[in-house]
């Protein structure tokens, strides 16, 4: 574009040729269309036809790339000063905005920067041979940046600094150039000097002599102009109040000081770079760090910078332990460089101070640490004299003097816990080291030569703990647990390392770990450690590679271990490694499982007789046969967490043993912890037994075990249950949810097609329909009582119009009772509701709904039903309404249209189904949604009446018209009707009562609303409810509810049909009490909760329905008696009420 015609006006303004291209140079460089040198040879060209008009073109480049929209003109641009056409161009920023073209985000912006400081660089480049000498061009732009960069104006400050710093490093480059010139030119001219006289070429000398003059000349041009940039701009810039800008100036006097050093590498001007090292912002920091990083690494620079490495070094290294991360990587970084330049020039306390950071729980930080530890601690220096001194010692690796330093290390840093941080630490830079396990396995099995310590016990403690940690982190090729976030998906190169490290590994340690274990099978903490290496084992290699003899001997070691210790955590090692190697998955598992099955029978036998022998010796029994009783049962116990063994029959022993310590009282309280803690076992297995094909039970029990031991446990003075307590988290809660919407909320053709049986039979259809009943009946127990967050709720209230004949009732019930717990809450969960099945028909129809469809239609009577169930009372409803109608509000204006701001939200079409609460709203809250509305709409909103707008239309005008004929209902006792009455007489006075509420409600709590603290208050604790699946009760109603007399409540429910709209509804709740009673909201949880089948069921089923509640007896069979007896005594004690 700018290789085009430029026309100008006659005032120097840029014009827009006929086809509407770009011709000022801001629009050409932020299109980057062109190749930036073709734009800078067109600028060139027109420097030198007019260079006013082409200075005037590239200072109001620099005002348009600062956000500006004003335009200096020519005669500006010759009469005022700079400062005066700076004032003037101040005047022209757009106030409303604080974004110009370096802060605006996206990629055309980010593209924009780049090509702004390639045009600067590339104007110097080719202006550096003529035009930049003559006086003119450099001064006045120089001139211009000076007065910009002193500006109060951000935009202004910040684009010139940077266009100033980038000039300075393409004057930095023409220095260079000039400098080297030089050198060439003087030695050319040496050597044509020191030539005989004869052969001596005078001319040739004069040439050179004035090409050295011209040389020296623009040199001291160019050192001129970066004397006024430096000295005028970087100067003031680099402590600028703007972070932004004190990071541009260091980052640029970093690239001056590494490509001009001669010039620039100095304390004159790394002082600077020193000072910024304690900037209080990161970022600042940050590229003073990576400034010094280009400068150490390269060696010849360093006796430059020796001073500075004195006077900074400690900022240097504290900055290691710098709040901000990414800061402290780059400093660790540094210091590494140091130590490579220069290993004195670092103190043994300054590596220290690294040294620990390799335990850091930031994994960038602890790898940055590691790398500097592995150059000063574990890099060889001299690998071919190491190399032939091991294999004089007759060691196949030379690493052993370096693992010898590795275990110093770890146990020098006292942090032995942490031995898997530092394997991960060094993994990156220490890899050769860490997998060199046959070194580490000679180390621990062979006898030390000549000329080797002999390692003590806790060093090699801690050589086992360190080799397990490397077998982990090359079998499972992540971080340990607490650094990073969570497993990253593996390149197909990391894969491959990660196979046949898992190889090399397993066909090492396979034929090595017996022989370690027999070493160390006395010493519980070393054995506990090695079998945790089979878990990393590829164990298709047994086979594959006929090494079973190996298997062989690993298990009769495992077998020795576990008859010589009792420690808990050896034992459940060797439990785990039994569990590892029975594994299905390969073709070793008999052979294991045989083994298992043998040392258990060994250890049942032992078990039994020694039980036998301390009961008959009563309170003779001595030491021996508690200690022959207690570690048995240690060991069996370890077993029994991982494996089932039921066919042993150890609840029986056990049994006996805590029967015998309750009648007796002599029973030693470790043989009556492990016997209790291995009948809990037994007990689980059972457990797992009696619930698999059984999930319903399942859920069922869990449902009870979360009522009864929620946060209700410790009411009435009961606070010494705390630690019994049980809040089901967030993934639990979904799980139970998903359990719910899978099993309960399904068609009935899908039940019937899974059900056995014939598929017409009745009786089965009416059972399944139980148990579907008492599954949501369980869990809307637990959203009552607040143990499953409100919220879930949503997902149950939108299919209550699809699933009323079902579970209408049940949904009526859990609605009600939550808004007695919390109304907003309540509220906000019914809109939520209604959002979820929104965003449904959204995925399945598409952005473009079709309102009169019969979808559209549900969710909107959905919504109706809602509604109606606010009542009348619309006081002590109001909060709850308008929280409702922000919601909706927000929701329906959540997305914008992908098409443009000229079509309607995405989510618009639900202020359609938000009409139906319009009419729950007081006269003043209808005008204070109305004017929440506003913020959303533009006025391009307001205007339009095209279809698809009308649903904000319908909105508006719901909110908008009506606000006279609103009356407010005050439910009270001497209001209300009589019992079956269906609509309530107005009383004269009642409304005058009336205009005095609304009058006072409108001046005291008017937009409360909207000030609303988005916390909740915790609801009130609720009676316990009964249990769902363990008690057997009669219904006390069913018989009066299932025939109602004509004319009765129920009866016009039935008729009418369910809530139905009247003229005046008078409906309160969703509930109607049997009797036709209006409930109060406010009244406490009736003592029972029946639930049943609506009135609109066949009453033939009715009849033959069972109760709702699982027979706790039929569900536990002969085996389980002791389990039932015990969760009876359970459930009856005093600490927990239950309903009648």
């Amino acid at each position: 574009p700018m290789g085009v015609q430029r026309g100008r006006k006659a005032n120097g303004m840029a014009q827009q040729n006929g086809e509407g291209d770009p011709v000022t140079l801001f629009e050409v460089v932020k299109q980057g269309k062109s190749a930036m040198q073709s734009v800078v040879d067109d600028w060139i060209e027109s420097y030198k036809q007019d260079r006013d008009l082409a200075l005037l073109d590239l200072i109001n480049f620099f005002i348009q790339c600062s956000g500006c929209k004003g335009t200096v003109r020519i005669e500006m641009f010759r009469n005022m000063q700079n400062a005066e056409i700076i004032r003037k161009m101040t005047e022209e920023f757009d106030e409303d905005s604080g974004d110009y073209p370096l802060t605006i985000s996206g990629p055309l912006w980010k593209k924009f920067r780049y090509n702004f400081c390639e045009f600067i660089c590339v104007l110097i480049r080719q202006c550096q041979y003529s035009i930049i000498y003559d006086e003119y061009m450099m001064d006045t732009v120089i001139s211009l940046l000076t007065g910009l960069s002193d500006s109060q104006v951000r935009a202004f400050r910040h684009t010139s600094t940077l266009a100033a710093m980038k000039l300075m490093t393409a004057l930095v480059n023409v220095a260079l150039n000039l400098s080297i010139n030089q050198d060439n030119t003087q030695r050319q001219y040496e050597a044509e000097r020191n030539k005989m006289a004869g052969k001596r070429a005078n001319e040739k000398l004069e040439l050179l002599l004035q090409r050295r003059k011209e040389l020296q000349e623009n040199q001291d041009e160019i050192e001129n102009m970066m004397n006024s940039v430096f000295k005028g701009i970087f100067v003031h810039r680099y402590r600028d109040a703007i972070a932004e800008i004190r990071a541009i100036c260091i980052e640029e006097i970093g690239v001056w000081m590494k490509m001009y050093s001669d010039a620039f590498l100095n304390d004159s001007y790394l002082k600077y770079v020193g000072w910024t090292l304690h900037d209080r912002q990161g970022e600042v920091r940050l590229k003073c760090l990576k400034a010094l990083q280009n400068l150490y690494t390269n060696r010849e620079l360093f006796p430059k910078l020796e001073l500075f490495t004195n006077r900074f070094k400690d900022r240097i290294v504290s900055m290691t332990l710098d709040k901000e991360y990414d800061v402290a990587v780059e400093a660790i970084r540094l210091v590494t460089l140091i130590l490579q330049g220069s290993e004195d020039a670092l103190s043994n306390e300054d590596c220290e101070n690294v040294y620990h950071l390799v335990y850091s729980a930031h994994r960038p930080v602890a790898v940055a640490a590691g790398e500097f530890l592995h150059r000063k601690l574990f890099s060889r220096h001299d690998p071919q004299a190491e190399e032939a001194l091991a294999k004089r010692r007759g060691r196949s690796s030379p690493n052993g003097n370096l693992i010898r330093m590795l275990v110093l290390f770890f146990l020098e840093s006292e942090l032995h816990e942490h031995a898997a941080y530092l394997v991960d630490s060094l993994w990156e830079n220490s890899q050769e080291l860490l997998k060199d396990w046959e070194c580490m396995t000679e180390l621990l099995l062979e006898e030390p030569v000549q000329g080797e310590e002999v390692l003590l016990d806790r060093q090699e403690s801690a050589l086992i703990e360190l080799t397990v940690c490397t077998i982990r982190q090359a079998a499972e090729a992540h971080p340990p647990v607490g650094r990073g976030t969570g497993k990253r998906v593996l390149t197909a190169k990391e894969r491959k390392m990660q196979i046949d490290d898992k190889n090399k590994l397993t066909e090492h340690f396979i034929m090595a770990l017996p022989m370690l274990l027999s070493k160390y099978q006395t010493d519980a903490e070393k054995v506990a450690n090695l079998l945790q290496i089979p878990q990393y084992f590829d164990l298709d290699v047994y086979s594959a590679g006929r090494m079973e003899k190996h298997l062989e001997a690993l298990l009769k070691q495992i077998k020795f271990v576990v008859e010589k210790h009792t420690d808990t955590e050896v034992l459940e090692a060797c439990s785990k490694t039994y569990s590892i190697l029975c594994s299905e998955k390969y073709t070793i598992m008999n052979r294991v499982d045989i083994a298992h099955s043998q040392l258990i029978d060994e250890l049942a036998d032992r078990f039994n007789h020694s039980v036998e022998e301390l009961l008959q010796a009563g309170e003779e029994a001595d030491d021996d046969d508690i200690y022959n009783v207690l570690s048995t049962l240690r060991r069996l116990t370890a077993f029994h967490n991982a494996h089932d063994l039921t066919r042993w029959d150890l609840f029986g022993n056990c049994y006996r043993l805590l029967r015998t310590g309750i009648e007796q009282g002599s029973m030693p309280e470790q043989i009556a912890v492990q016997a209790l803690q291995c009948s809990h076992y037994s007990i689980l297995w059972q457990l797992v037994k009696i619930t698999e094909g059984a999930p319903s039970k399942a859920f069922m029990l869990l449902c009870d075990l979360l009522m009864i031991f929620s946060h209700q446990l410790t009411t009435g003075s009961r606070e010494g249950l705390q630690p019994l307590v049980f809040n089901p988290d967030s993934t639990l809660q979904n799980e139970l949810l998903n359990f719910i919407l899978d099993h309960v909320f399904i068609d009935q053709d899908d039940e019937n097609q899974s059900m056995e049986g014939d598929e017409e039979d009745e009786a089965n259809k009416i059972e399944a329909l139980h148990k579907r009943r008492n599954l949501l009946a369980a869990f809307s127990k637990l959203i009552i009582y607040d143990i499953v967050d409100m919220p879930a709720a949503a997902d149950i209230f939108k299919h209550y119009m699809k699933y009323y004949n079902d579970y209408g009732d049940i949904i009526k019930e859990t609605l009600s009772k939550t808004r007695q717990t919390d109304k907003i809450l309540c509220a906000k969960t019914l809109i939520l509701s209604l959002q979820q099945l929104f965003n449904e028909l959204i995925q399945d129809q598409g952005p473009n709904l079709d309102r009169t469809s019969s979808h559209v239609s549900g969710i909107k009577e959905l919504a109706r039903r809602f509604a109606l169930t606010f009542g009348l009372d619309q006081i002590k409803t109001r909060e709850a309404v308008a929280t409702l109608h922000k919601d909706g509000i927000e929701f329906a204006f959540k997305y914008q249209n992908p098409k443009g701001p000229e079509y309607p939200p995405a989510n618009l079409a639900f202020l359609e189904v938000l009409c139906e609460f319009s009419s729950k709203l007081l006269r003043q809250d209808k005008k204070t949604v109305h004017s929440y509305l506003e913020k959303f709409m533009t006025e391009q909103m307001m205007e339009r009446r095209e279809d698809i707008w009308l649903p904000l239309i319908s909105y508006r005008n719901s909110l908008l018209t009506g606000g006279d004929e609103d009356r407010m209902s005050i439910t009270s006792s001497s209001s209300s009707s009589k019992a079956g009455s269906i609509r309530s007489k107005k009383v004269s006075s009642h409304g005058l009562f009336c205009v005095w509420c609304r009058g006072s409600a409108e001046e005291s709590v008017e937009g409360s609303w909207m000030m609303r603290n988005d916390t909740l208050q915790t609801p009130g604790a609720l009676q316990t409810p009964q249990l769902t699946s363990t008690v057997l009760r009669e219904n006390p109603r069913q018989a009066a509810e299932h025939l109602s007399e004509p004319g009765s409540e129920s009866d016009y429910v039935h008729k009418r049909g369910l809530m139905e709209d009247d003229a005046e509804p008078i409906f309160e709740d969703v509930m109607m009490s049997s009797r036709g009673q209006l409930e109060d909201m406010s009244e406490e949880f009736e003592d029972t909760m029946v639930i049943d089948l609506p009135p609109s069921r066949n009453r033939r089923e009715r009849a033959e329905l069972r109760p709702d509640f699982f027979d706790s007896a039929a569900m536990i069979e002969d085996e389980s008696v002791r389990l039932y007896s015990l969760y009876k005594y359970i459930i009856t004690l005093p600490c927990i009420k239950f309903d009648e």
